[in-house]
């Protein structure tokens, strides 16, 4: 089983050199693609499976180097179950982007580019998940990023290239971050193994820790877009092409927020700052949602619930319970879903109404039933109504926060309610100006929203184009994914509530050694 492992990075890696190589083979790319991230796909199902009921955590020392000279690769529960539902997602992201490519002759997504640099930014997602110590997880994160910088300047437009620039310079700030904050944590404990780490946080004093523990929270936030260090993240993701924007709000945050989770539950157990968490999570769910209600446009909607929907994360990792923790592990998933599955959506409105402005889209419920239906089902899904897994993943928070029953936890309880209210506004308004509201409809509605007026990229508009089967399947596909997060919210409640469970547990040096040797 542990020969699984490396395969999970190695097998897009290997997908993108070969194409590289096929450069100008459009069929044999798209292949190699989809195989690559199907095969991923089925090993993570098969490592959750075996950590979850047999195994345990396998622990892979890379080339038989030791600990800590040696890369560990380290699979839990949550790293399996990450890794499997981004491979979902990628794979899902693919189908779409390869329907979009033949219907718009390549234009937006030069073959040749786009799917080495979309593998590579897979393989930099698995490895930041399955990575046993800070540097390979940075590693992880430069990956990803290298490849997410071809990815989101596509195209070459002028928006694309500028809103570009902005998130190219915040990813190297916090690179530059995380690697100080590496380098400081080596210098004060002799290793950058999380586990060895986590057994000599102890020894340092208080102040010394905090500091490390700031400067990684820091680093974090930043890739996470925690507020208020959120901002570049509504203007870098909407000029990207769909397919990039639905596979970067689904995931890249994500990442972000895993790394916080391992430093909140594994690094720092005896130097909390939850009380600060709180605050900022607080603050990133009021203020994400506010500005979603502000904008006209799809994709900015979209990317300030992205904002907001983070707070609800990092709200779970402050209550710091293995309850809390399983709960935040739940949404995680529900969100990687839904928010991708929007965005998707949205791609489609895009094609079908050349435009994403609800003050110009309209009419679309009956030129496009079906479309309504796949924006409206993962909407009130983000939005928290019953029973769907947006409300199944805030009810657990909101119940782990309960038990707590302090009052800083009824007041972000609270604040919880009013951002799932506010999600439902915003997307349900965006629905009815652009689904219900007919053509030949008088100004009134819009004169009520006037406000909305001067939104930024209220005015953008392209031509309209036809929707391959293939996209609208794709989307439909993940349409069902997120209804499947309902249908079987139980079972998968479960496995995430034992994985708080274990993460908080913990795990020792010597167990990680036998581990180790046992492979």
């Amino acid at each position: 089983m542990s020969a699984l492992v490396p395969l999970l990075v190695g097998i897009p890696l290997i997908g993108a050199a070969i194409n590289l190589v096929f450069g100008r083979r459009k069929k044999t790319q798209i292949v190699v693609s989809v195989v690559s991230l199907t095969l991923v796909l089925v090993l993570a199902a098969i490592l959750l499976v075996a950590v979850d009921t047999t195994t345990g955590p396998i622990a892979v020392a890379i080339a038989g180097w030791d600990i800590p000279l040696g890369i560990v690769l380290y699979v839990d529960v949550l790293a399996a179950l990450l890794v499997m539902v981004s491979a979902i997602v990628l794979l899902a992201v693919l189908l779409f982007s390869i329907g979009q490519g033949a219907a718009d002759n390549d234009e937006d997504t030069p073959v040749s580019i786009f799917y080495p640099a979309y593998l590579i930014l897979g393989a930099g997602i698995f490895n930041a998940f399955i990575a046993g110590d800070l540097f390979n997880l940075y590693v992880g994160f430069e990956i990803l990023l290298v490849a997410s910088y071809v990815l989101i300047t596509l195209g070459s437009t002028e928006s694309r290239i500028r809103t570009g620039v902005v998130y190219i310079v915040v990813s190297l700030v916090s690179s530059i971050l995380f690697l100080a904050a590496i380098a400081m944590v080596y210098g004060a404990l002799g290793t950058v193994n999380m586990v060895q780490i986590s057994e000599r946080m102890a020894q340092l004093p208080q102040d010394i820790q905090t500091i490390l523990h700031l400067m990684l929270l820091l680093a974090f936030a930043i890739k996470a877009a925690v507020f208020p260090l959120s901002f570049w993240l509504p203007d870098s993701y909407p000029t990207a092409p769909a397919p990039v924007t639905a596979v970067f709000a689904g995931l890249l945050t994500k990442v972000g927020v895993y790394a916080i989770i391992r430093t909140e539950t594994q690094l720092f157990v005896d130097n909390d700052l939850n009380f600060l968490l709180m605050m900022v999570a607080l603050a990133t769910m009021i203020v994400g949602i506010l500005g979603a209600v502000a904008q006209a446009e799809l994709k900015r909607i979209l990317s300030f619930t992205l904002v907001s929907h983070i707070g609800y994360m990092i709200f779970g990792l402050a209550i710091n319970t293995p309850l809390a923790v399983g709960a935040t592990i739940y949404y995680i998933v529900h969100h990687i879903i839904v928010q991708t599955t929007l965005f998707l959506a949205v791609g489609l409105i895009e094609r079908r109404a050349g435009s994403t402005s609800i003050l110009k889209v309209k009419g679309l419920m009956r030129a496009a039933p079906l479309l309504a239906v796949l924006y409206f089902i993962p909407a009130i899904n983000l939005g928290g109504l019953p029973p769907f897994s947006g409300f199944i993943g805030k009810y657990a928070l909101f119940d782990a926060a309960a038990q707590v029953g302090t009052p800083v936890m009824m007041v972000l309880i609270v604040g919880g309610i009013a951002t799932s209210i506010l999600t439902l506004y915003a997307l349900m308004r965006a629905w009815n100006l652009s689904f219900w509201r007919e053509e030949n409809d008088s100004t009134e509605t819009l004169e009520r929203i006037a406000y909305l007026g001067n939104a930024p990229a209220a005015s953008i508009s392209t031509e309209r184009r036809t929707i391959p089967r293939i996209m609208t399947f794709a989307t439909a596909g993940m349409v069902a994914v997120t209804l499947s997060l309902t249908v079987f919210a139980g079972p998968l409640l479960d496995v995430c509530l034992r994985a708080g469970e274990r993460i908080t547990d913990g795990i020792t040096l010597v167990q990680l050694q036998e581990q180790v040797a046992d492979r």
